[in-house]
């Protein structure tokens, strides 16, 4: 018997959690029993501290992510053009990932019909009109420990992007500094798979406090939710990669997929931009015609900055959050959101849990109760797969739209057939 994988473990937390808040807000009378020692007592202790162990990781998780994600691009010099053609990308992708989420998100409505604005734990600070030039100036920290301390993400973005840069720069003369940092990295890699682990738990406790308190109601947003995640990879996906590869590219989309078929395959079922990396960068120099010095830059620091669907998930999430504690979204507080998921896209491993962590960056840098994140994890790890599919397929485009602006790509090899048959044996 293979082993229940934790996505399994963590989609069943969800369905009998939801079972039993059911049984308890239908079946269950109210009183101390139901309200204080189980919907108050056990299940909040058990649900809000798996949320806390969540936002104890997220200020040093990221700052290390980042400093090691950006350090790994390794000697600036070296980059050029390629650097810039693809560090561009991938940050104009994801701006136009999470825009088209908030927008669909916006017409859909996930959170209309489910109402938790009486149990909201945050206070609000949206609605303070600060024009977008503070919101840039407050990327910005005057004092960075400060902004670790107090867990302003958009500065700790931009503090641990600049330290990561400034390392690579160096290079050898500040190995040590290097090696620490990458200690932490997956110190704090390994604590998010421990915390993970108790996933299954969490979900089913705040689930389960969430459906003893509202019922059914809860069962359309989350349906809602979903449809919206799952329309935005896909016009992510098939629009804006698609006419991106045939405006800059020039290359037949049909064939792209033809091609990239086993790549995806590879990401859908494993869940992980990590894993793919071999595969991909086979498929980018044997089948798409990719020059292996491009094919090696490009795949790798995709798989690190690069987390497009991860941006839609997280776009669609602070929609619906906000719409079901009540809380409306401000221009600046969109504005907030994009700047936030596009640079917290750079640190998004390709580890179970990670994304979550950083959806609580988001909701956190404009005000949004976390524990709107209950909400959404269980089904949050069924859309995973579809999620690095669509990672994965903006780690190709990227690759082939720089390889063939660097002259650095062989178009004949991308329309081969007996290359697709033969790789494909």
């Amino acid at each position: 018997m293979r082993k229940m994988g934790l996505t399994t473990k963590i989609f069943i937390g969800l369905i009998l959690g939801a079972i039993f808040g059911i049984i308890l807000h239908y079946v269950v009378p109210a009183g101390t029993f139901r309200d204080d020692v189980l919907i108050n007592g056990v299940l909040r202790l058990f649900g809000r501290g798996f949320v806390q162990t969540i936002q104890m990781l997220v200020v040093p998780l990221v700052f290390a992510s980042l400093v090691s994600g950006s350090a790994a691009i390794g000697d600036v010099k070296k980059l050029g053009r390629i650097g810039i053609k693809t560090v561009s990308f991938y940050m104009v992708t994801t701006a136009i990932a999470i825009t088209i989420a908030l927008l669909i998100a916006e017409i859909i409505n996930p959170g209309i019909g489910l109402d938790l604005s009486q149990v909201a734990t945050a206070e609000p600070t949206i609605g303070e009109n600060a024009g977008l030039v503070s919101v840039l100036l407050g990327i910005i920290p005057t004092n960075p420990v400060n902004a670790l301390a107090s867990g302003n993400m958009l500065q700790i973005i931009f503090f641990a992007i600049f330290v990561g840069i400034v390392i690579a720069i160096l290079g050898e003369k500040v190995k040590p500094m290097t090696d620490v940092i990458l200690s932490l990295n997956e110190i704090m890699m390994q604590m998010t798979m421990l915390i993970m682990k108790f996933a299954p738990i969490g979900v089913f406790c705040l689930i389960a406090s969430t459906f003893a308190t509202t019922g059914w109601d809860a069962f359309v947003p989350l349906l809602k939710y979903m449809s919206a995640v799952l329309l935005g990879l896909l016009v992510q996906g098939a629009v804006t990669y698609m006419v991106m590869l045939g405006v800059f590219a020039k290359l037949n989309p049909i064939r792209f997929f033809k091609n990239f078929a086993p790549v995806m395959n590879v990401a859908f079922s494993t869940a992980s931009s990590n894993a793919t990396i071999p595969v991909n960068i086979e498929t980018m120099e044997e089948r798409m015609g990719v020059s292996k010095s491009v094919a090696s830059f490009t795949i790798p620091l995709g798989a690190t900055i690069n987390m497009d669907g991860t941006a839609i998930m997280q776009g669609v999430a602070v929609v619906f959050v906000s719409q079901v504690y009540g809380i409306p979204l401000t221009l600046p507080a969109f504005l907030t959101v994009i700047l936030t998921a596009t640079l917290a896209s750079i640190g998004t491993a390709g580890v179970p849990g990670v994304g979550l962590i950083t959806l609580s960056m988001v909701l956190t840098s404009v005000g949004l109760p976390v524990e709107g994140i209950a909400l959404i994890m269980g089904i949050d790890r069924i859309l995973d797969m579809a999620r690095t599919a669509v990672n994965v397929t903006g780690d190709a485009v990227c690759t082939l739209v720089v390889s063939k602006s660097e002259n650095e790509f062989d178009e004949a090899m991308f329309y081969s057939d007996n290359v697709v048959e033969k790789t494909a044996v």
